[in-house]
């Protein structure tokens, strides 16, 4: 055959760029397997082992192996395959926006950000759109008529490029070139702090237009620490602090406003607040020293919008702020301090770090000293001479650090920060500092976390899936087609090869889904094969000779095999663009394995049954079991066709009224909110679970959060799902979520039970093995980007087949088969939600697996109108329905099969795969059955009847507005 060299040539280079990319993979898990070997679950021997064993070289002549070269180079797992921390940070643009304008108390900018922060939580723009939406809003209501250049506004000395006369369109050009440019920023600060920590093999990303960053570790454990270091701004500043004696006052007048009005601030009549703030063990220079448990009580009253409108003048822009830590001795109070604020909140020393230290004070105890830059240590000198014996707080991001009293004039901008560190606190500080300080506040908008016990539980689940679909696949090819079925094998391990090195060179990450994927792509590879082969078949049965029935069989296949995968390909790549973290993985790996199995199954299988063929040998392309399966098969699909209408139209209005009356079930990532999946030591009542944590999340209004509690897979695994404090993105929200989750399972747990091991331990039988966490505009994006995928997987499918086709009424058939498979997942989603004793919400999971049965389902199709596209000349004397019907029941083989093999694979994950992918998959097992029936009684059917109602009744001839190119017989 033609092209024969040049096929090999390309697969053997293509094998040898994928054996490099994967020999770090392969060597650096075999030292570690040794280490594992010598030091078993000690992980002091286990490292020391690892320092051994990275001394030795493998010279293999082409390439030297070293562990941690190959450790860097090995492909890159995902959270849910090793354990670790996905999280979005949202950098927050209120910040940049105060920083551009000045700190500008401008009324109507300060009123345009307040409606532009309450837009935001229901918006899917971006932050500074609906700013200039509000502003305009604003600005008219109040007949203000400020333009965006007034030095109230963004004229001013931040942004000197900004002149009078610079236009309100032109301004917001440069606005949002600088938080792009602001965004670059924390990216690169991001990204400093991670490789601070030595964090292997992390995944930094930015979120164009959106002001977020993707940041993915895996293997991280200390999870409160990433979440602290990465949401940590660095904005050191310098104020003065205001004493008791000034706040006093202010204190007596809120215990008698709560003695009157407690519960329009949240809190009982009965609080007393000054027994909160215990003065008589006032210490430091702080105005109140709080029990542990009482700093959320404190904080509700003093943010109280009644307390704050009871301030008197002195402290009317106080800003109340927590120390870093309780002090030593004194474990279960919170100091807090009054910082003498301004109208514009702008610190008297808001400067940047040039650099920073670990080091001791004369007692001995870990401080940091910190020297600063030139504009900060001019200023810190103008401050500590106007407060010398006077207090002055040190805080990083409104946490208090220190707050010494100032000897004298600091005039070098060197000074020392202490806070009762241990060594880790003070050098994650120092990096901190180092990396530079972030544009603005962070805050984890959205995060993930497993844990690694149940990252090697999916390794193994999906390593047993992957195997045993594998063999399925393996068995069903030879014994369907012979000798041929072996070629099939040995092109898809190789496919299997070029997938998995084209995967590690380009960096992608390899996650359990993606493994669905990998499992997927082989079986719809394997499709390329089942064509050709069943279309030589037909051509043997026609009469020819063998080489020249293989020759037909690839020749008239491929226009089939390119149709069926550019579709398919299509919704990958919809995936890819609007899925995130694991889908993304899926995306990668179908996409890729979509493209090798072009070459594997249509070239390089080509080039080696034409080698075989070529010396004389012969390549059986049945068994005595398959030769006459579907051989004489016809059905009278389109005379059927009412039959299938009735049944579809039930079945569409069962489905459309469960969804219109009971809805779904949505998971966090569309609905908002946090889950968590808890191991327990023994079984474990999910209802008993649910009444003991209700009793937990309660807001501040006494009123009980949204809670789901359900049995995950085994009896002893709980998911908890709630909303309870999801609108606040900080640390403290997670931790105080984490705490009452303790509280209310404690019962349930072991006697020796701590928060600590529950939180996350690899050798402890319990705890929280994931979780994951999505703010209210994150879900909205998500829903929004969900149905937008739909659409225009929809709408690129409709496009192609008129393409490809050249006539509306296929295209028509082809999305409304589609959007029939879509209503009957959707509606089987509803009707069993609480049925099933597995997940099945709706997410964005669901989502890709939604897409994933459009790609099978439009594959099927496109088989089925190439075939009648190819009747249309070879059998003109036909009748339009006959044609059909000879179309459809001349691929019944190749329907059944590619159905049939990729039902079982589907299966074998479903079954095998774990509890995190059995919602995706029974998706899947619902889209290869209705897929299938949708493709000859809906996609067909649609297309015959629009074609009929046209006029192209009585033959085929009134179709052939095109012809194809002669095929040499």
């Amino acid at each position: 055959m033609q092209g024969k060299g040049l096929i090999t040539l390309v697969a053997i280079v293509l094998g040898l760029i994928c054996l490099n990319e994967l020999l770090p993979t392969w060597y650096s898990s075999k030292i570690e397997k040794q280490a594992t070997a010598v030091a078993g679950n000690d992980p002091v021997k286990y490292q020391k082992e690892i320092a051994r064993l990275s001394k030795d070289t493998l010279n293999l002549g082409f390439t030297e192996l070293y562990y941690s070269k190959a450790k860097e180079k090995e492909m890159k797992l995902g959270l849910d395959l090793k354990g670790g921390i996905n999280v979005l940070l949202e950098i927050n643009q209120r910040d940049l926006v105060n920083n551009l304008t000045n700190y500008s108390a401008n009324p109507v900018l300060i009123e345009a950000l307040n409606r532009t922060d309450q837009v935001q939580k229901n918006s899917t723009k971006s932050y500074i759109d609906n700013f200039f939406t509000q502003f305009d809003a604003v600005n008219k209501e109040k007949g203000a008529n400020l333009k965006l250049a007034d030095p109230e506004i963004f004229g001013n000395t931040n942004l000197t490029e900004i002149k009078y006369n610079t236009t309100d369109e032109e301004v917001r050009k440069i606005v949002k070139n600088r938080i792009e440019l602001s965004t670059g920023t924390a990216y690169e600060v991001i990204r400093t702090r991670i490789d601070k920590m030595g964090v292997t093999q992390p995944n930094v990303q930015r979120v164009p237009g959106t002001g977020r960053i993707s940041v993915e570790m895996p293997g991280v454990k200390d999870i409160d620490r990433v979440k602290k270091m990465l949401q940590t701004s660095a904005k050191l500043q310098f104020w003065e602090v205001q004493q008791i004696q000034e706040v006093y006052p202010y204190f007596q007048e809120l215990n008698a406003l709560i003695a009157a009005k407690g519960d329009s601030m949240g809190v009982a009549k009965t609080t007393n607040f000054e027994n909160l703030i215990q003065l008589n063990t006032l210490k430091s220079n702080g105005v109140a020293n709080v029990k542990l448990s009482d700093t959320a009580v404190v904080n509700k009253i003093l943010n109280s919008p009644i307390a704050k409108r009871l301030r008197p003048a002195n402290i009317k822009y106080t800003q109340f702020q927590w120390g870093y830590k309780p002090e030593a001795g004194d474990e279960n109070n919170l100091v807090l301090y009054a910082i003498r604020g301004n109208i514009n909140q702008k610190a008297p020393v808001d400067g940047a770090v040039d650099n920073a230290a670990i080091s001791y004070d004369e007692l001995g105890r870990v401080v940091v000293d910190m020297q600063m830059d030139s504009k900060g240590a001019k200023d810190w000198a103008t401050l500590t001479e106007k407060n010398v014996g006077k207090p002055v707080a040190v805080t990083l991001d409104n946490v208090v650090y220190t707050a010494p009293n100032v000897v004298n004039k600091i005039p070098n901008g060197r000074t020392q920060i202490s806070g009762n560190f241990s060594q880790s606190e003070a050098q994650d500080l120092v990096n901190v500092l180092g990396a530079g300080k972030l544009p603005a506040g962070a805050k984890i908008v959205q995060a993930e976390v497993v844990g690694p016990s149940l990252g090697a539980e999916s390794v193994k689940a999906g390593l047993y899936s992957f195997l045993f679909a594998f063999a399925i696949i393996i068995v069903y090819l030879i014994l369907y087609y012979g000798g041929a079925g072996v070629y099939a094998v040995i092109a898809m391990i190789i496919n299997l090869f070029f997938l998995m090195g084209i995967m590690d060179s380009v960096d992608a990450t390899l996650t359990l889904p993606g493994i669905a994927g990998i499992v997927l792509s082989m079986a719809m590879s394997i499709d390329a094969n089942v064509i050709v082969y069943e279309r030589t078949k037909e051509e043997l049965f026609a009469g020819k000779n063998i080489k020249e029935a293989y020759n037909e069989g690839f020749n008239f296949s491929l226009s089939a095999i390119i149709d069926g995968n550019v579709t398919s390909f299509l919704t990958a790549i919809v995936l890819y663009i609007f899925g995130t973290g694991p889908i993304k993985g899926f995306a990668v790996t179908l996409g890729i394995g979509i493209l090798m199995s072009m070459f594997t199954c249509v070239l390089l299988t080509r080039v080696m049954i034409f080698s075989r063929l070529a010396k004389g040998k012969n390549i059986s392309v049945w068994t005595a079991f398959s030769k006459n399966i579907f051989r004489h098969t016809w059905f009278d699909f389109i005379g059927k066709r009412k039959y299938a209408y009735i049944f579809s139209a039930i079945l569409t209005v069962i489905c459309l009224a469960s969804i219109a009356t009971q809805g779904f079930k949505y998971g966090v990532d569309f609905n908002g909110g946090r889950s968590y999946v808890v191991k327990f030591d023994k079984p474990v009542d999910a209802l008993a679970a649910q009444d003991a944590l209700e009793k937990q999340f309660v807001n501040n209004e006494g009123e009980k959060s949204a809670l789901d509690v359900k049995t995950f897979g085994t009896d002893n695994q709980l998911k908890i799902t709630t909303d309870y404090r999801i609108n606040e993105e900080s640390l403290e929200a997670d931790q105080d979520v984490e705490n009452k989750l303790f509280a209310g399972l404690k019962p349930m747990l072991p006697a020796n039970a701590s928060l600590k091991t529950f939180k996350g331990s690899e050798d402890a039988p319990f705890g929280i093995t994931s979780s994951v966490k999505v703010g209210p505009t994150v879900a909205d994006d998500i829903k929004t980007g969900g149905a937008m995928a739909l659409a225009i997987a929809l709408i690129g499918i409709f496009l192609y087949i008129l393409f490809r086709f050249k006539r509306w009424q296929f295209s028509t058939g082809a999305v409304a088969s589609l959007v029939h498979d879509s209503i009957v997942i959707l509606g089987a989603y509803s009707l069993l939600k609480n049925v099933m004793p597995f997940s099945m919400e709706i997410n964005q999971d669901f989502i890709a697996a939604l897409l994933t049965v459009l790609g099978y389902s439009i594959n099927d199709t496109v088989i089925i109108f190439d075939r009648i596209r190819e009747y249309l000349q070879d059998r003109k004397a036909l009748t339009l329905e006959n044609l059909f019907n000879d179309s459809i029941s001349s691929t019944l083989g190749r329907t059944f099969n590619t159905a049939f093999m990729t039902f079982l694979v589907i299966l074998a994950i479903f079954i095998l795969g774990g509890e995190n992918l059995r919602g995706f998959m029974f998706a899947l097992l619902l889209g290869v059955g209705f897929g299938t029936y949708s493709t000859w009684f809906i996609a067909s059917a649609v297309s015959y009847d629009l074609l009929k109602k046209k006029g192209v009744e009585g033959s085929a001839k009134g179709m052939q507005d095109h012809k194809k190119p002669e095929q040499k017989k």
